[in-house]
């Protein structure tokens, strides 16, 4: 009766969404554990193991005579306590980790002599996700060779110049690069200077008709603390907490260069790792899970302060209430904390450092080499096609949006009919529209980027991160605001035509409320639609952060179903953004090398 009274006692906290095994799991973990789905589910399999020994050991003592009844039953009791202990571990991975099937690990001999044509890795694209990549494998002794069908490197984080004026064509703000941000980390294995290569840009911030300058933490508090007086313990507990987060966000990353997600964790630390990690980041496991919207709500009341700490909520391209927190507090509140940076040179001088890595290391860069096709041989990789010749290798990073990859590259017919359809499925994130401007003034006394919350649009002065972007006494502009591919006619066309125009002269009229004459001293004009992006880096519909990057989008693992096939860009985790791909590049670098990192 006693077995039976326990299994009943099971069964009905079972049925009541309680199970018993939670209230003990009191004793042994945090509190921030009793509310998480995926420990929940682990005890209520638990739980569910337990009322079926009780049932048994019921039964047992129902049929069988003592001693044998006892034996068994405390037989029982053992592998159940051993059930308890065990599963938790091993079984957390399957409710918190998404089981894959794309878990293949391909060998490369590094000593093995090669063809002309034959490398150990090949990588298509050379955004920074692939040049990350192919920088770290080179410099760890790897033969790569990167193909690009452009005339110049770097996809979104490339320059351009008109006469003497230079201008960047996505980069404007650059994050990851304190201490343990992954693209400080990416310097150091590769013998960069950040120096060299970055400056912290100072910003301005125009809202509700009052503007002020930041440069770092305090400024911004200072000025949050001085408009909205009354929410000011409220900001100070937010951004302590959000700093905690953050910093805890990337606790591990000087192990392997970056913060890495669930199922990499298990693979690379172990699944114990995973089971401890909400205590060992307890902070930012508060934003895991959650919307941004979320966070704000708990903290705050006033509605203009909520939109003001979205001031930079284009960066990801998302609605707060879309968004997950944890990307709003690596892409967003992240510039608050640490600030962000300029790019010396032009965007694509950061490119061009990694590209002499891999030139250093005896790798190849080849330009307007378009890649045709993925060439796959029985599930696997074997190489790529690029203006009609064969470049031979059973390992393929693919730099290019997962969509072009797939459906153009590998091909339909090499994939699942279901793989195919959820690809084809994705929703691209947004894009803009920019404006270019040199100009005879001398804007040394803005700040680099000026970001207007009530015009809806901001404005990126290059020349004030790095005079040599733009002739003595004069300015290299950008002015840029979201927009939809599909709200532009066809490339070429007079309605197209007319619609920059149009476009340009809204966005030059409405800069000049910053920047009185702006429009009188334009020496070089240019602009950029959603379409001229696309033509340029192939990026369909010109999206600015490859998929949409809402709460709800699952973006495609970073090992395809083509055993070989790596994605290492803005499509895969953790998503758009210049540190995010170095992040991409890093991840498929390590897994290359078997995640055996000096």
């Amino acid at each position: 009766l006693g077995y039976f009274g326990l299994f009943l006692m099971a069964t009905i906290s079972l049925i009541l969404k309680n199970p018993f095994t939670l209230q003990v799991s009191k004793r042994d973990y945090p509190e921030i554990y009793l509310k998480e789905k995926s420990f929940i589910m682990i005890n209520n399999v638990i739980t569910a193991v337990w009322a079926f020994l009780f049932l048994i050991n019921s039964i047992i003592f129902l049929l069988a005579d003592s001693p044998l009844s006892v034996i068994l039953s405390n037989i029982l009791i053992v592998l159940g306590i051993l059930f308890s202990i065990f599963f938790p571990i091993k079984g957390l991975k399957y409710f918190v980790v998404e089981k894959r099937k794309d878990d293949w690990d391909v060998k490369i001999d590094l000593k093995k002599p090669k063809r002309e044509n034959e490398y150990d890795v090949i990588i298509v694209g050379s955004g920074i996700g692939g040049m990350t990549c192919g920088a770290l494998l080179s410099k760890r002794g790897y033969k790569v060779l990167i193909l690009e069908q452009h005339y110049e490197i770097g996809g979104y984080c490339s320059s351009f110049k008109i006469k003497d004026f230079i201008f960047n064509t996505g980069v404007e703000n650059v994050s990851g690069l304190w201490e343990k941000g992954p693209i400080n980390l990416l310097l150091k294995e590769l013998g960069l200077k950040k120096d060299d290569l970055f400056v912290k840009n100072r910003m301005r911030y125009i809202y509700n008709g009052k503007q002020f300058d930041i440069e770092d933490i305090n400024d911004f508090t200072k000025y949050l603390f001085e408009m909205f007086p009354e929410e000011e313990k409220n900001i100070i507990l937010f951004f302590e907490e959000a700093k905690k987060a953050y910093e805890e966000c990337y606790k591990e990353a000087d192990i392997y260069g970056t913060p890495l997600p669930g199922d990499l964790i298990v693979k690379v630390f172990g699944e114990k790792k995973l089971l401890n990690y909400p205590a060992e980041h307890p902070h930012f496991y508060k934003w895991m899970n959650r919307t941004f919207q979320d966070i704000l709500d708990e903290y705050f009341s006033d509605s203009n302060l909520k939109t003001l700490l979205c001031a930079l909520m284009g960066y990801v391209g998302t609605q707060p209430e879309e968004t997950p927190a944890s990307n709003a507090l690596t892409a967003v509140i992240s510039y608050y904390i640490y600030g962000g940076y300029s790019i010396k040179g032009g965007a694509v001088n950061f490119a061009n450092s990694l590209r002499k890595v891999i030139e250093k290391y005896n790798g190849k860069v080849l330009l307007k080499s378009k890649v045709d096709k993925i060439i796959v041989k029985d599930g696997k990789v074997a190489g790529v096609i690029a203006k009609d010749r064969e470049y031979l290798s059973s390992i393929v990073v693919a730099n290019a949006n997962a969509k072009i990859t797939f459906l153009e590259l590998v091909g339909r017919e090499n994939l699942d009919r279901d793989f195919v359809d959820y690809i084809k499925n994705l929703k691209m994130s947004p894009s803009v529209f920019m404006v270019f401007l040199g100009v005879d003034m001398d804007l040394s006394n803005y700040p680099t980027i000026i970001n207007n919350l009530d015009g809806g649009y901001g404005i990126v002065i290059n020349s004030n991160a790095d005079s040599s972007l733009a002739p003595e006494g004069m300015a290299s502009v950008a002015i840029l605001t979201g927009a939809n591919y599909f709200d532009f006619p066809d490339r070429g066309t007079q309605e197209y035509i007319r619609k920059k125009r149009e476009l340009k002269e809204v966005l030059i009229k409405k800069a000049e409320e910053v920047i009185p004459g702006l429009s009188k001293h334009m020496v070089v004009q240019s602009t950029a639609t959603p379409k001229t992006l696309e033509r340029y880096t192939l990026m369909p519909e010109g999206a600015m952060y490859s998929f949409d990057q809402s709460i709800n989008t699952k973006r495609p693992y970073f090992k395809t179903p083509i055993d070989g096939l790596y994605l290492a860009s803005a499509s895969t985790f953790p998503g758009g953004g210049i540190e995010a791909v170095v992040i991409s590049g890093t991840i498929c670098a390590n897994d290359i090398c078997g995640w055996k990192v000096n």
